[in-house]
C-alpha cells in the first residue's frame, strides 16, 4: 500500500503559491486513483499555520510541518534537513511536490538521502492497476514519455499549469510539528534580500495570464512602405506593461540578431516559442504578425485560448489553429488595446 506525501513550502506571505495548490490537486487525484493509498501533507516555512489551514480539507490522513525563522527563505542545507525529516515521519513511498525554483534545487538531494529516485517536470499521472505511471516531456516538450518505477520512495515534482489549483473547504486538523535542529554548519548561507529587474524589463513571466507573441512582421515595411522599428518596440512594451503579459517570439524574429538586421533589444532566444523554442502554459495567448504555420503553433498546444492578429483572413492561424482571428493591422490594434487598458 502506497503512502503519498504532498510537500510544499510557504510563499513570502505565508500562504501556498499557485503551483503548490495545483500540485495538491494532483496529489489528491492520485490518491483517489489508488485504492487503499494514504495521503499525508507536509510543509515548511517561517509560519505554516495559514498555508496548512487553506489545504486542511484535502483529506490527508496526517499533517506534518517544520516551521521557524531558519526555514523562511530558500536555503539548500536547511530545506534538505526539513524535507528529509518530513519524509521519514510520514513513511512516504511516493512524494508529490510543486516544481518551484526552491524545490527544484533541493528535492534531488533529498531523494539521494533517502535512497530514492526522482523525476522532475511531471505533467500527468495515470494508474494501471497497482502501477503508477507518470508523463514527462522531453526535447522542449516535443516528445512525451510515460515512466514507471519500482524503487521507493519515488519523488515527483509537478510543473505548473497541469492541474487546477486546489480550492477545497477548510477543516479542523491536527498538525504534527517536527523539531529539526540546525547546527552552525547548516546556517552558513544567509539571505540578505531580493534583487529583481524592473517590471518593464522582465518580459518572460511564466505566471502571467496572457502570452503575447510577436512575429517578424513587426520589423517589415508597413502600409506606408517604411519600417517603424521604434514604434513597434513602443507598442509591444506598452502592451506588456499594461496587460502584465509575458512576451514570446517567433523564430524568424529572434534569428534576425544573428543575421545583422534590426532587432528589439528586449528580446532574445529565451523568448522563442515554437517547435525549436519554449512550450509555455498560459490561460490565453495572442499572436501578432506571426505566420501561424505548424512549427510555431506547436509551441501553443498548452495555451488555453488562442487568438491572433493578421491582415490576411486566409493566414495559417485562420486554418483551425486559433479560436479567434482579428483581421486588422497589428500596430493599430495593439495601440488601441493598450489605450483601453
Amino acid at each position: 500500500m502506497e503512502t503519498i506525501l504532498f510537500l510544499a513550502h510557504t510563499d513570502d506571505d505565508g500562504a501556498l503559491g499557485r503551483v503548490a495548490l495545483e500540485a495538491l490537486t494532483g496529489a489528491t487525484q492520485l490518491r483517489s486513483q489508488m485504492p487503499g493509498a494514504k495521503l499525508a501533507f507536509g510543509i515548511l516555512g517561517a509560519d505554516t499555520a495559514t498555508a496548512t489551514q487553506s489545504a486542511s480539507g484535502c483529506g490527508a490522513d496526517a499533517f506534518y510541518a517544520v516551521a521557524g525563522v531558519d526555514f523562511a527563505a530558500s536555503r539548500y542545507a536547511s530545506d534538505a534537513a526539513a524535507l528529509e525529516a518530513i519524509c521519514r515521519a510520514a513513511g512516504a513511498t511516493i512524494v508529490v511536490a510543486p516544481a518551484t525554483a526552491r524545490f527544484n534545487r533541493v528535492m534531488p538531494g533529498v531523494a539521494q538521502r533517502l535512497n530514492g529516485r526522482i523525476d522532475t517536470h511531471v505533467s500527468g499521472f495515470t494508474v494501471n492497476g497497482d502501477e503508477l505511471r507518470v508523463q514527462r516531456g522531453f526535447y522542449r516538450q516535443r516528445m512525451v514519455a510515460t515512466l514507471t518505477r519500482s524503487v521507493r520512495p519515488w519523488f515527483l515534482t509537478v510543473d505548473g499549469g497541469v492541474f487546477q489549483p486546489w480550492a477545497g473547504a477548510s477543516a479542523a486538523v491536527s498538525v504534527q510539528m517536527l523539531d529539526v535542529t540546525l547546527g552552525d554548519a547548516l546556517r552558513r548561507t544567509t539571505v540578505t534580500g531580493y534583487q529583481a529587474p524592473e517590471a518593464n524589463a522582465q518580459t518572460i513571466r511564466p505566471d502571467a495570464n496572457l502570452l503575447f507573441v510577436a512575429g517578424v512582421g513587426w520589423t517589415k515595411k508597413q502600409s506606408d512602405g517604411q519600417v517603424h522599428l521604434d514604434e513597434a518596440a513602443s507598442a509591444i512594451l506598452g502592451f506588456l506593461d499594461k496587460a502584465s503579459a509575458s512576451l514570446g517570439s517567433s523564430k524568424s524574429l529572434v534569428d534576425q540578431s544573428s543575421e545583422g538586421h534590426n532587432v528589439f533589444s528586449f528580446m532574445s532566444h529565451l523568448n522563442q516559442v515554437g517547435q525549436t523554442g519554449a512550450t509555455p502554459r498560459h490561460p490565453k495567448g495572442l499572436s501578432t504578425c506571426c505566420h501561424g504555420e505548424e512549427p510555431h503553433v506547436v509551441g501553443w498546444r498548452f495555451i488555453g485560448e488562442r487568438r491572433a492578429i493578421n491582415l490576411d483572413a486566409n493566414c495559417g492561424w485562420a486554418q483551425g489553429k486559433a479560436d479567434v482571428v482579428y483581421v486588422a493591422d497589428a500596430f493599430e490594434l495593439v495601440r488601441k488595446i493598450t489605450k483601453l487598458l
